[in-house]
């Protein structure tokens, strides 16, 4: 039975809750009748503090805080590429298409699409032996990207059953794997993992290879790192936007995962509308087959401005982990640009 809480105060996104002992510091909760979507940040014995990513005109105190047992979590796996999401991923183009034009409160975790069928190329057979970051199938997701199906970190042991090639929704067992342990642990095509715990690596490769970005200027004068970091700073109007649809289209990444963090509503629009009319001019085909946008502007709370950094770098740190080079531009509220 999940933990309750009783809202005690209200102060904009900022909600304090009584009868809470039991609840986790940034565990997932819902909040009120609407079921708001929000996150604990501190905790004083029985009362905690909890940070609504949703608008909150409307709550009562008395309304229940319902503990969700997890922390904030992304489902990573196919449906990733070429998609638009908030900070929290929950997909746009779905919720425009339930709510018109806006993000109705209450609307809930949505994620990938779970009944969209991929067609899955098997990697494995019964009896190997894998461990974390292994890769049992395969999809292409986009003409641009194969996507690969990867053990969750910290599993590990012998494939016991392996399902034939064919089309699967992203929840359905395509292998089973049982661990030294004896336990079964069923393999989807996708995996869940808490956007604030980074993945984990076998070992950290020292920076020596150079990010070509295709613009002669920055190569030459302001070169970056694989690996590293990069500020774009710049006042409005100044063309960092510009620059980084450049960069999206010009450099050796693989992979484009653009965070609009604090974003004026007007600029996050450009970006939305102007991406996706972008040609990838490697292949000649829509540059979004290898990008996702995430958009979180200046009016939502800073907790969801916050929750959508964690969200791109984990989106960013899965693809990284299939061994393909990832570009990440975070945008700031204090008008720069980040390239990690």
């Amino acid at each position: 039975m999940n933990n309750c809480g009783i809202v005690q105060l209200i102060n904009g996104p900022v909600v304090k809750g009584s009868g809470m002992a039991n609840f986790k510091v940034n565990e997932m909760v819902t909040v009120g009748d609407r079921q708001l979507i929000g996150e604990v940040v501190s905790l004083d014995g029985d009362i905690a503090t909890v940070q609504v990513y949703e608008e909150t005109e409307g709550l009562k105190a008395g309304e229940q805080i319902i503990s969700t047992g997890a922390p904030l979590s992304l489902t990573l796996g196919p449906g990733m590429l070429s998609n638009m999401f908030d900070g929290i991923q929950r997909p746009l183009k779905k919720i425009q298409a339930l709510s018109a034009d806006f993000i109705p409160e209450g609307i809930g975790l949505l994620s990938l699409d779970e009944d969209k069928e991929w067609e899955v190329e098997m990697l494995v057979k019964e009896g190997d032996f894998l461990a974390g970051g292994f890769a049992y199938g395969q999809v292409q997701e986009t003409q641009s990207i194969l996507h690969k199906l990867l053990v969750p970190p910290y599993i590990k042991g012998d494939i016991v059953e392996v399902k034939p090639n064919g089309k699967y929704r992203i929840n359905d067992t395509v292998a089973v794997i049982e661990t030294p342990s004896g336990a079964r642990v069923n393999l989807t095509l996708v995996q869940k993992w808490p956007v604030r715990k980074p993945r984990p690596i076998s070992e950290r490769i020292p920076i020596y290879k150079p990010l070509v970005t295709g613009q002669r200027v920055i190569d030459t004068f302001f070169p970056i790192a694989k690996g590293g970091t990069v500020g774009l700073p710049g006042g409005f109007g100044t063309g960092k936007t510009v620059t980084q649809h450049q960069l999206a289209k010009w450099s050796d990444a693989d992979i484009i995962v653009y965070i609009g963090c604090g974003e004026r509503g007007n600029e996050m629009t450009n970006v939305l509308e102007e991406f996706p009319a972008l040609i990838d001019p490697r292949t000649n085909r829509p540059l979004m087959e290898r990008t996702i946008l995430i958009a979180n502007t200046s009016n939502m709370p800073v907790a969801a401005r916050e929750a959508s950094i964690y969200t791109g770098i984990t989106m960013a740190e899965y693809f990284r982990d299939m061994g393909y080079d990832v570009a990440s531009w975070q945008t700031l509220p204090l008008d720069g640009r980040k390239l990690t």
